[in-house]
């Protein structure tokens, strides 16, 4: 597909959609063009039933992403209108990220600093280098975090370690991420991009359905306990049941064999 930035690469390879932050020499930082980008290419994404995972990865080999492009920061001071637009496209970008229905992984290598550990944090499941570096530098800057990127973090970390990285304002290494909860896995930078083709395949022979329904139920359960629907968790599921994948799974475990699903 065309994507509508040269700054933003989406290509589709085998069941894997790759989604390319391309801005390498400024180490990938999210420009206003770069957030615009990404429900665009969620959306063909998720139409396109070929794809059955979504792998978000930085050109180049120096960063995931570095965060956003400092030399915003000046113009939406001075501006109210440029602050707000920027806002509106990180946070409709991220959104549509989160509710991919498809399972989204980041691959990190290099940098995922700021901005981009946010994006990374939006994904489903995150798969760094034991030598990528990940932290949040606000404390920094003199800025927050958002209240949703906030949430983010602590749902995955626990308060305690939340306060240590905003405090500290440190860079973890992927392989001390992995024991914070950051990221599932950390494994050794030469074989980053083949552990992720290889992870992503065997996720990709998985019933799309179930995969769905497992992400959209998980989803639920992480809302206050009066605001899930279950209603809808109980759809998902039903939906699992009656579909033709379903059929083919009990036939491909009484034949012994492989099951080929097909999303339907």
């Amino acid at each position: 597909m065309i994507s509508p930035t040269e700054r933003m690469i989406a290509e589709i390879d085998g069941p894997i959609g790759w989604m390319i932050f391309n801005n390498p020499s400024k180490l990938n930082a999210m420009a206003p063009d770069m957030w615009a980008a990404l429900a665009p290419i969620v959306d063909h994404f998720e139409r396109d039933p070929a794809v059955r995972v979504v792998v978000l990865k930085g050109a180049g080999d120096k960063a995931f992403i570095s965060g956003a492009d400092i030399n915003r920061f000046e113009e939406r001071r001075a501006s109210a209108a440029a602050a707000s637009s920027d806002g509106e496209a990180m946070r409709t970008g991220l959104a549509r990220l989160e509710h991919c229905a498809k399972p989204t992984v980041a691959m990190i290598r290099g940098f995922a600093l700021g901005g981009g550990l946010l994006v990374a944090l939006h994904c489903d499941l995150r798969i760094a280098a034991d030598t990528a570096r990940l932290g949040i530098p606000a404390a920094k800057l003199g800025i927050a975090y958002t209240l949703a990127g906030m949430q983010k973090l602590v749902d995955l970390v626990g308060p305690a370690a939340a306060r240590e990285i905003l405090f500290t304002a440190r860079q973890l290494s992927g392989v001390e991420a992995q024991s914070a909860g950051l990221v599932n896995r950390a494994v050794p930078e030469a074989e980053l991009d083949r552990f992720t083709r290889d992870y992503c395949a065997a996720m990709a022979e998985n019933a799309p359905l179930s995969l769905a329904a497992s992400k959209g139920i998980i989803a639920e359960l992480t809302k206050p306990r009066g605001d899930i629907d279950r209603a809808r968790c109980e759809a998902l599921a039903k939906t699992c049941m009656d579909s033709e994948d379903f059929a083919e799974g009990r036939r491909a475990f009484a034949e012994r064999r492989k099951p080929a699903f097909r999303g339907r």
